[in-house]
């Protein structure tokens, strides 16, 4: 395993945050406040092309919600979301932030960007 990164959602984890994710991915896309949800994920089910990413990385993926980061991560509550953190021997560093996401449009984007930072 080359990294270990942390993907975290801009959502919670709850049962009724779901769903109301779900309708808001739907009714209206383009104010959805996670970036990393609508690259990685359609309405229902993860993209494809990610998918295959993720399972023939050699980097070692973490995905968690806001709340489940918060709670496991408490040094790091006040950054915004979404965010890719990369695990190191001091703690965490950001890989992607928030304000990245927003430059980022597509999925095939991501996976460049991950793919360029991988040497660093």
């Amino acid at each position: 395993m080359k990294r270990s990164l942390i993907f975290v959602y801009n959502a919670t984890s709850d049962f009724w945050s779901k769903y109301i994710d779900v309708a808001h991915k739907i009714v209206s896309p383009s104010t959805y406040p996670c970036d990393l949800c609508s690259l990685t994920h359609g309405n229902f089910s993860e993209k494809k092309i990610w998918k295959e990413f993720r399972e023939t990385t050699e980097d070692g993926f973490v995905f968690m919600y806001k709340n489940e980061f918060e709670n496991q991560y408490p040094d790091y509550v006040d950054v915004d979301l979404p965010i890719v953190m990369k695990k190191t021997e001091k703690g965490l560093d950001k890989l992607i932030t928030a304000a990245q996401f927003s430059d980022i449009h597509s999925i095939e984007e991501l996976i460049e960007f991950l793919q360029r930072e991988e040497g660093n």
